[in-house]
């Protein structure tokens, strides 16, 4: 009997499970596994917690759902905190299982941990099987390899666009077979050393972490209320729950595929309408996959202060006061505070808030540019490896800006998109 491991990372879901569907068909029984992995819980370098409040809430929201779903049919999951590579083994071990199978990692660190399972697991001869299931574009199915990619994004949508592969979604498995998975003990976020977060009625959406949530997130925007419609215009918005999709939580934990979200956007192109703002979502999923090719391709550079232009030289120093001031929203420019502070009370701020931010403190407040990036590695729910670090490193002018710099004019950007301050009216008063 061949007994199979699946081991659930950023792709905790079941619908467009590649990873799943292949273990379910090449065993017997399947395990599914998660790891908390203590390495994700420290205070990393920069003197500030890997991972933050609202991301461990949802992603605790999010095991429990996919635990409901794989229950629902003949399975369920098996929670377990430490180190994976010891974690995994022991588990192997114990249940004699033969193979694991898991998603493709593009961030540095998770590569690391990923070798380090399957080094630890060749003690035993398991084998470790590795699928690409968190873009819409595979690897495999790019007109060119990862050291290919282009370094300018518009060159590399015109080719992807015209020669660039989608595969079809993966249907939910039915039913899997599973020894007797019991019931999961939770940890709580203080037991993950995390504080406990508070909901905050000012909040653009309230993120509910796991697929089901997922699905109805999309199916609301998508479908319910048509909003991706009007997508390019609202996407600049500052207030409410549809001026953007909202996708990005689900997407970062794999609660949703893109692939699933592409597939809806087609089927609302022909049944409703297909237009600049249809298509700018999609445009939008492409610039998540560069990121994550891009990381791929530059595996350390992004985490360093030159990033991937080795000859420019930064002169941003980092000032801790100063630094303060600005995550806490108490620098001197309002529009700047009340988006530090809808960050700091609700784990989410708007693509235009995110990017006025950074410009701030790279170029304003002259700070080093990765105090902000790994700041927002805290933060923020829906943080992603390769969208956070290539994002902020293109606006500190070290990325894929093929302007070189992005430096932003604050009160002009204020101006235009919080007209009549009611953006700052709402998050600069006290509730």
């Amino acid at each position: 009997m061949i007994r199979s491991i699946v081991w659930f990372t950023t792709d905790l879901r079941l619908l467009d499970n590649e990873t799943l569907v292949r273990a379910i068909a090449k065993s017997d029984e399947i395990l599914p596994v998660y790891c908390f992995d203590e390495s994700h819980f420290i205070t990393t370098d920069f003197g500030l917690e890997k991972t933050g409040k609202f991301r461990t809430q949802f992603l605790i929201e999010s095991l429990k759902d996919l635990d409901n779903n794989l229950r629902a049919i003949g399975s369920g999951l098996i929670v377990v905190k430490g180190n994976p590579e010891k974690e995994l083994l022991e588990i192997a071990e114990k249940y004699n299982a033969q193979k694991v199978f898991t998603k493709k990692q593009v961030g540095y660190e998770e590569i690391i941990t990923q070798k380090k399972v399957m080094k630890a697991l060749e003690k035993i001869n398991c084998l470790v099987e590795i699928f690409d299931t968190s873009q819409l574009h595979k690897t495999d199915n790019l007109p060119f390899e990862i050291k290919q990619v282009p370094d300018v994004f518009t060159e590399f949508k015109i080719r992807v666009e015209k020669k660039g592969k989608i595969g079809e979604v993966f249907s939910q498995p039915e039913f899997i077979h599973s020894p007797l998975i019991e019931k999961t003990v939770w940890p709580t976020s203080k037991d993950l050393g995390v504080s406990d977060c508070l909901y905050d009625s000012r909040a653009a959406i309230k993120f509910i972490g796991g697929e089901t949530a997922g699905k109805k997130r999309a199916h609301t925007y998508l479908t319910e209320t048509h909003a991706i419609a009007t997508y390019k215009n609202t996407r600049n918005g500052l207030i409410g729950e549809n001026y953007s999709s909202k996708f990005s939580a689900w997407l970062a934990l794999g609660c949703l595929s893109p692939k699933i979200i592409y597939k809806e956007i087609q089927k609302y192109e022909t049944e409703h309408l297909a237009n600049e703002s249809t298509y700018w979502l999609v445009f939008e999923l492409l610039w998540r996959d560069y990121f994550a090719f891009m990381t791929e391709k530059y595996p350390v550079q992004y985490f360093k202060i030159e990033g991937i232009k080795k000859n420019k030289t930064i002169s941003n120093q980092h000032t801790e006061k100063v630094f303060q001031s600005w995550c806490n929203g108490q620098t001197a420019n309002d529009f700047i505070n009340a988006n530090m502070i809808e960050l700091n009370l609700t784990g989410f701020m708007s693509n235009r808030g995110r990017q006025n931010v950074a410009s701030y403190l790279c170029h304003d407040l002259k700070l080093d540019w990765r105090y902000g990036a790994a700041y927002f590695e805290q933060q923020l729910i829906d943080y992603d490896v390769s969208s956070n670090w290539c994002n902020w490193a293109y606006i500190a002018g070290v990325g894929n800006n093929p302007r070189g710099i992005s430096v932003f004019n604050i009160e002009k950007q204020a101006n235009e998109y919080d007209k009549n301050e009611s953006y700052r009216k709402l998050w600069l008063h006290k509730q």
